[in-house]
């Protein structure tokens, strides 16, 4: 049956007998069901015992006029479309406009017209099938809204655990994630290499929301494992790019700027990749240095075309780096207006305390936001330098997971020729070290004496080069120019490594054996006493010995043998 045709119930309320006599007669002969009363009372009580699709409703009645009984029934009713139409004889503009204040949503003049009242019940009752339809489909989508939200808030509990399993908590980094959605299409990653230094990536991918989020799974992925490894910023990068490329839809990127923050070194190295310029604050001078991008974003060129080339900088302590998506500079105000770069320059001029620039930064930006809507996520960082002692040990390690992995153990990696010019060994021997749970609180430690143990045996063992050269600036270019060329023209060659690890879960020894085809060197009269290495600097053999346990030359001095040793405590 079509709605149209279904009969519906029908109030009618109206203290003259012969007029509702009328009107129930017009009512009931178009097919509907009839409920009178004579009074507005009678009106609200039986509204409330028959529940009636419309009510015909007279304006002026005793006990209860038509006004305040309106009120009640729309009341009552509540968000239930239930149409009333006042019977009146008034004409008067304030009058009717009374009923319509009431609650009232039309009115039928006296004498009482049949056709002009037989179509005003179909067209509200169009009305009201088409009221019943939205709250259907307005229930129908809040469900689906609710199942939504929480796919999202457990789809983010991944996202998070992924995203931020590093030391974006670490003292000297301050962050600003303000997401507009559930999902932030910005993401901030940030992990301790092996070697001691830090890395801070910052992306932007397209768009914002889920769909943005879901690019950030990989990279993260890609940067915190790589990084545990001790791969190096130009290794992480040309693997996330890879990743992206191969994995996000035509048109889909992320912009970003990755720095690697080097505390024993006080330098940093930045790569910037389609995000707005960049912030080097320098403490001291009270200078602002703006690094601007030099690359396309990541996951837009093949491997070949891309560009790992980062740019270095000299910091001291107290230096601060700032990153941000285009959000801070894409905001408006209420009138339309961008923040823009002026404005953003503006707060550090006016910065007067270094240490609370970043939250001038926070505070400046939401008060020209003011109550303005945001179209775009919002993420500022600030990188600190600081002095290498001031990183926590909590920071340094890399993991510190529980599990169990091989207790006694021995392997051999040899390295051969051309291998040299185009590999690095360390990330893959140290992950294979770092198997040893107990191990990879130390991988800092374990990392700088193989870098030790491997560049002294490749640059002074395999290529013969003389570490006195490296006394002063253009000592140090001649010994790189040498090593280059070196490098180029060398046809044999090896480094040898030999690991040993015996030991449990708390405790142990690794053993690390470096043999080069190098002619070795004359160390019979120079291992005994501390550090007693004055002759041959640059072999950073008082830093191993003073981590190792044991520092043993072997054979014509081409073979070095280390312990260390490690434990919880």
């Amino acid at each position: 049956m079509d709605f149209d045709d279904k009969p519906l119930k029908v109030l009618i309320a109206d203290d003259t007998d012969t007029d509702r006599l009328i009107l129930t007669s017009i009512v009931k002969k178009q097919g509907h069901e009839v409920i009178t009363a004579s009074d507005g009372l009678q009106a609200v009580q039986s509204f409330i015992n028959e529940g009636p699709d419309i009510v015909l409703l007279d304006a002026l009645m005793p006990r209860m006029d038509g006004f305040e009984a309106a009120r009640q029934i729309k009341s009552i009713a509540g968000e239930e479309f239930v149409p009333i139409i006042f019977l009146t004889s008034l004409k008067d503009a304030d009058s009717l406009a009374q009923c319509l204040d009431a609650g009232g949503d039309d009115f039928l003049s006296k004498p009482y017209n049949r056709i002009i009242l037989q179509a005003k019940i179909k067209a509200f009752r169009r009305m009201r099938a088409m009221q019943q339809t939205m709250r259907e489909q307005r229930d129908q989508i809040a469900i689906h809204n609710e199942h939504l939200i929480t796919e999202q808030e457990v789809a983010k509990q991944v996202f998070d655990n992924v995203t931020h399993s590093g030391c974006v908590d670490a003292a000297n980094i301050k962050h600003l994630l303000s997401p507009l959605a559930v999902f932030n299409g910005d993401v901030l990653l940030a992990a301790m290499r092996p070697s001691g230094s830090m890395l801070v990536f910052l992306g932007d991918f397209t768009g914002h929301g889920l769909p943005a989020a879901i690019g950030a799974m990989p990279l993260a992925s890609s940067f915190y494992g790589m990084a545990q490894k001790g791969y190096s910023m130009s290794d992480i990068l040309r693997e996330v790019n890879q990743k992206l490329k191969t994995t996000l839809p035509v048109g889909v990127f992320c912009c970003g700027c990755m720095i690697d923050m080097n505390f024993n070194k006080q330098s940093m190295l930045v790569w910037l990749g389609g995000l707005p310029d960049c912030y080097l604050y320098r403490h001291q001078q009270r200078e602002l240095e703006i690094i601007t991008s030099d690359h396309l974003p990541l996951g837009v060129l093949s491997g070949q075309k891309f560009s790992d080339k980062c740019t270095s900088y000299d910091l001291q302590p107290g230096d601060r780096f700032y990153m941000w998506s285009d959000g801070i500079h894409e905001a408006q105000n209420p009138a339309g207006e961008m923040f823009g770069s002026e404005r953003l320059e503006g707060v550090f001029r006016k910065n007067r305390n270094v240490e609370t620039l970043f939250d001038e930064i926070g505070w400046t930006v939401n008060s020209f936001i003011g109550e303005g809507e945001r179209d775009d996520d919002i993420s500022v960082v600030e990188v600190k330098m600081v002095p290498p002692e001031e990183i926590s040990e909590e920071v340094m390690a890399v993991t510190n997971s529980g599990g169990h992995g091989p207790k006694n153990w021995a392997i051999d990696f040899e390295l051969r020729n051309e291998t040299f010019r185009d590999y690095n060994p360390l990330p893959m021997m140290l992950n294979v070290i770092m198997e040893v749970p107990g191990l990879r609180p130390h991988s800092g430690s374990v990392y700088t004496i193989l870098a030790e143990l491997y560049s002294n045996a490749l640059e002074h063992g395999v290529m013969g080069l003389d570490s006195q050269l490296k006394q002063d600036p253009s000592g140090f270019a001649e010994y790189y120019a040498k090593r280059t060329q070196l490098m180029n023209d060398l046809v044999n060659g090896k480094v040898h490594f030999h690991f040993e690890h015996i030991g449990s879960d708390d405790a142990g020894e690794l053993l690390i054996r470096v043999e080069d085809s190098g002619k070795g060197f004359d160390y019979s009269n120079k291992i005994e006493g501390d550090h007693a290495t004055e002759g041959y600097c640059g072999r950073g053999i008082p830093l191993i010995r003073d981590m190792c346990k044991r520092l043993d030359y072997l054979g014509a001095g081409n073979i070095v043998e280390v312990v260390y040793a490690w434990s919880h405590h």
